[in-house]
């Protein structure tokens, strides 16, 4: 499931963070992991909108 992979390397970014002195890459570790924690929060959703019927794309309007 790409959720449970996105969230694993997430809370995998954050224990490296953590533990790196350099605060600058230590920041942008948390930023990245931010975003695999959005993505896990998306991909959570996905399956809803599928089931829905609805399509995650906006639709053209003519």
């Amino acid at each position: 499931m790409i959720g449970k992979e996105y969230l694993h390397t997430a809370q995998a970014l954050l224990r490296s963070a953590k533990s790196i002195t350099d605060e600058t890459i230590a920041n942008r570790l948390m930023v990245l992991a931010a975003d695999y924690e959005r993505r896990v929060h998306k991909a959570a959703l996905a399956p809803a909108a599928d089931r829905a019927g609805s399509s995650p794309r906006l639709a053209k309007s003519d």
